[in-house]
């Protein structure tokens, strides 16, 4: 865990409450999901690991895949990952890429040229630079360690497919929305709009997701 980062977010009942007076819409699905709230693991190369295993395909494979990743490196740390060959990696389930891209973070985790120690006092658009800078993670992956390691309460995604259904969904009819409509869309949100895509993930799939 980096630092004293709670397991469970300490603004997530203020948070509810705010976002149910503001928005009727949002209040009925946070009403639906009264016992589940986010939660962290804590460990930042796992939860950037499994956020790379995730780019792309569906939370279940990606759940299978992380259980093969863990059944070969056990330890789940950056040596664990580069002690293991890449044909027994890509036998887990990882595209070649995504060997690659594990293993490179792993690498500059072992090396020190990220400084997870660091970013509980960066703000948001500081980490996300620090992070992009990784082989395989782009903006969204960064936004999904902010929300799920870091617990930073004000991430809007915009680029996710779920948040972007789900809206379309509850707010449109069913008409899609692009990343500029859904930020402009979303500002009535702040400042908890990590809660509020949350929720939105919820009423697509109940299973709340665990990096």
């Amino acid at each position: 865990m980096i630092g004293n980062a709670p397991a469970h977010p300490p603004y997530w009942a203020s948070a509810r409450r705010t976002l149910a007076r503001r928005d009727p819409v949002l209040g009925d699905i946070i009403r639906a999901h009264p016992r589940v709230r986010l939660r962290t693991r804590g460990d930042p190369f796992q939860t950037l690991a499994r956020s790379i295993v995730g780019q792309q395909i569906s939370v279940k494979a990606a759940d299978s895949v992380w259980g093969r990743l863990v059944a070969v490196a056990p330890a789940m740390t950056p040596d664990a990952i580069l002690r293991v060959r890449r044909d027994r990696l890509a036998r887990a389930g990882l595209s070649r890429r995504k060997v690659e891209y594990i293993r490179d973070l792993a690498a500059r985790f072992r090396g020190g040229t990220l400084h997870p120690q660091r970013w509980p006092a960066m703000d948001d658009e500081a980490v996300i630079g620090e992070l992009v800078a990784v082989r395989g993670i782009g903006r969204w992956t960064a936004e999904m360690f902010l929300i799920f390691n870091l617990l930073r309460p004000d991430v809007l995604p915009v680029d996710d497919l779920g948040l972007r259904k789900a809206v379309s969904l509850h707010y449109r009819g069913g008409e899609p929305i692009g990343a500029a409509e859904l930020r402009a869309f979303g500002g009535a949100w702040a400042p908890w709009r990590s809660v509020a895509t949350w929720y939105l993930w919820r009423s697509l799939d109940p299973v709340p997701v665990e990096y």
